[in-house]
């Protein structure tokens, strides 16, 4: 038999955990707008990283690993709707459609991403109780990813500081997820957890660099979302610090710092691969020749 796809897992394993909130007496507008946040499918990048990570350390019980991805996956998506609300970046976009808060309204667009929060947690309880010992170490990991003080929570909250360090607000916003997905990954397999997190967070920059690259010179039919929303808001971006080509170099900087700094595990060399493959291909289309 042949091992099922990292993303058909992953589906999989998001259609299993929405099937919980829907139905059963609750507000049936609620479960329809956090089914609408998840699908149809964005990239899954850090859900197929967690994967990618567990199956390098041998995973054994890949039940466990599907969770794991999929609570971080969840969490993501509950970013982008918080994200997207009129308070923060006022998008009326997202992956091609309209954003929950344009959909379905500001009042429930809130409740759709806290309630995908707390369904994140859920989802890891249920599956760790075919390996409770590891299910403490999983969820400090993804509280430490959602929360403060170094969280999705704080990375959203540094904009509403008046100044803002950009190293905290970029391993936050950006990197938390990241990192999170790596050592979920390690811990779900029975690993050392925290000698992945370095892993994490160079992938972490390097998608916020390619983020900075395509707000700066993509379109918002290629996105799927809103562009400029950096220079709209005054937010610190790669491109105004670095410049075009600093930027792109420094992406490379970070692809290569990051298939080097993985541990030594069963899958190290296939991992080291796949990763230089996927933060290439992180990089606009248009600047791939400038790079080259």
């Amino acid at each position: 038999m042949q091992p099922t796809e990292p993303m058909q897992r992953i589906e999989r394993a998001l259609a299993k955990a929405l099937a919980h909130s829907e139905g059963g007496g609750g507000p049936p507008r609620l479960a329809q707008a956090m089914h609408y946040a998840v699908f149809p499918r964005g990239a899954r990048i850090r859900s197929r990283l967690c994967l990618a990570v567990a199956a390098a350390c041998g995973e054994d019980i890949p039940a466990l690993t599907d969770a794991a991805a999929c609570s971080i996956e969840l969490l993501h998506c509950a970013s982008l709707v918080h994200d997207d609300l009129p308070c923060f970046d006022n998008a009326d976009t997202r992956r091609g459609k309209p954003s929950v808060h344009v959909a379905f309204g500001e009042p429930l667009a809130v409740l759709t991403g806290d309630a995908l929060i707390v369904l994140s947690f859920q989802t890891l309880a249920r599956a760790a109780l075919r390996a409770p010992h590891r299910l403490a170490t999983l969820m400090l990991i993804v509280g430490r990813a959602a929360g403060a003080p170094l969280g999705i929570a704080a990375g959203q909250a540094w904009e509403c500081e008046p100044a803002i360090d950009l190293a905290q607000y970029q391993q936050s916003k950006t990197g938390a997820l990241f990192s999170a997905a790596t050592v979920a990954g390690a811990a779900a397999a029975g690993h050392d957890a925290e000698a992945w997190r370095a892993l994490g967070e160079y992938l972490g920059e390097a998608y916020q660099v390619a983020d900075d690259l395509r707000d700066v010179v993509c379109t918002p039919e290629e996105l799927g979302k809103p562009v400029g929303q950096d220079e709209t808001y005054g937010r610190p971006n790669a491109v105004q610090r670095l410049g075009l080509d600093g930027a792109i170099a420094r992406l490379d900087d970070l692809s290569r710092a990051a298939a080097g700094s993985v541990p030594d595990c069963l899958g190290g060399v296939a991992l080291r691969k796949h990763i230089l493959s996927e933060t290439q291909r992180l990089l606009p289309k248009e600047l791939a020749v400038r790079a080259a």
